[in-house]
């Protein structure tokens, strides 16, 4: 079994599916490891620690990619890409495992299924106990929440906690997290380290003891009750809300974020565009040098004036749209997510064989193309 952890080359990606230490532990499975060439030196593991660790260094894409049973990434691989991210050098049969977004990709999903490319997607593992350990989404979302913060509080002008002086009190900064997901809720207890004073909020009602118990202010619409306890999917994501629903958020959320100094939206609906929550208007009435980081601009933003990838300012507020989040904290995303998916890999071996149970949820849910199928999206 041979299994190759190959090099990112998505612009603003650093991080890479592998590391040393899943390398070991990939290679005591039964397989031999194959790692392209300074895969890893964005996330500071050297060619040298792979080696160390019992991977064979290859330079050639096309000689790493073409020869691998089951290839580790970190995106998805197409027509366009370059190097190990190009379709072109993937043999039939081939199995990729990463973060693919077959949902925003379909496209993509079915050039692997034209090529013969067994695809699977850590976003589609189901939320189920048996598979926490290889929730990806969790591992770089938690990091996404906590950079946010640490981002945002750099790019403003003021102190974040109280501080008293000889001179005068400086307040603390007023932070306000929309969506109370995992990155959510990361950036709230981030943020109140610091010393601010937070508030969040959400569609989902279950939402409000965990933002209490993080010593933030749920701010929620109150509707009916049939609304409030519909709020949430099955995979615990937040439902598309009425149209009352919405009138009534955007009134609430307008009065509420005149009188913040930072706010980060998290807010996202699988498979859709991202909600708007925060509208010209609300951006205009905000306090100039207010600050927004949009964690939903790869999926169209939850403020109306987010750019992709760009940090603007509009009405004497910044808003910054980075859509990769986890890739500034490189070497700890990449831990976790190798981590992740040496849990994953490990389903699929039996034996010191690649046998693949497809009675198997984790296994048959993830999977997006299959013997030239498209499955699951």
């Amino acid at each position: 079994m041979k299994i190759a952890i190959v090099k990112e080359t998505e612009d603003l990606e650093k991080r890479v599916a592998g590391t040393p230490e899943t390398v070991k532990k990939l290679i005591s499975l039964g397989f031999s490891v194959d790692v392209e060439e300074d895969a890893g030196i964005n996330s500071f593991f050297s060619n040298a620690l792979y080696k160390t660790a019992g991977a064979n260094i290859v330079s050639d894409t096309n000689t790493i990619v073409s020869s691998a049973d089951i290839v580790l990434k970190v995106n998805n691989v197409h027509k366009d890409g370059k190097g190990a991210d190009n379709i072109k050098y993937y043999k039939n049969k081939t199995k990729i495992i990463g973060s693919l977004k077959p949902l925003q990709n379909k496209e993509k999903i079915k050039d692997l299924a034209n090529n013969n490319i067994d695809a699977f997607s850590v976003e589609l593992i189901p939320r189920i106990s048996r598979a926490q350990s290889m929730d990806a989404l969790s591992s770089q979302s938690n990091l996404a929440g906590y950079k946010a913060v640490i981002d945002s509080v750099s790019e403003f002008s003021k102190a974040i906690p109280m501080m008293m002086t000889a001179a005068g009190t400086i307040a603390p900064a007023k932070i306000l997290i929309l969506g109370a997901g995992v990155a959510g809720l990361q950036a709230i207890a981030t943020a109140r380290r610091l010393g601010a004073i937070v508030s969040a909020f959400d569609v989902r009602a279950a939402a409000k003891e965990q933002v209490e118990s993080l010593g933030a202010k749920f701010i929620e619409v109150v509707l009916d009750n049939t609304e409030v306890s519909n709020n949430e999917t099955d995979t615990g994501y937040a439902k598309e809300m009425s149209e009352e629903y919405k009138k009534q958020q955007k009134d609430l959320l307008h009065q509420t974020i005149k009188t913040q100094d930072i706010v980060i939206t998290t807010a996202l609906i699988p498979g859709k565009e991202a909600p708007e929550l925060i509208t010209t208007d609300m951006v205009k009435d905000m306090k100039p040098g207010s600050i927004i980081v949009d964690l939903a601009a790869e999926a169209g933003g939850n403020c109306k004036l987010t750019k992709l990838n760009e940090t603007i300012i509009a009405h004497n507020v910044k808003i910054m749209g980075y859509a990769n989040f986890p890739s500034k904290l490189s070497q700890d995303a990449s831990s976790l997510y190798s981590k992740n998916l040496f849990n994953f890999v490990q389903l699929m071996v039996k034996d010191k064989k690649i046998e693949i149970d497809w009675e198997d949820e984790i296994l048959q849910k993830s999977c997006v193309s299959y013997d030239g199928k498209v499955l699951n999206i």
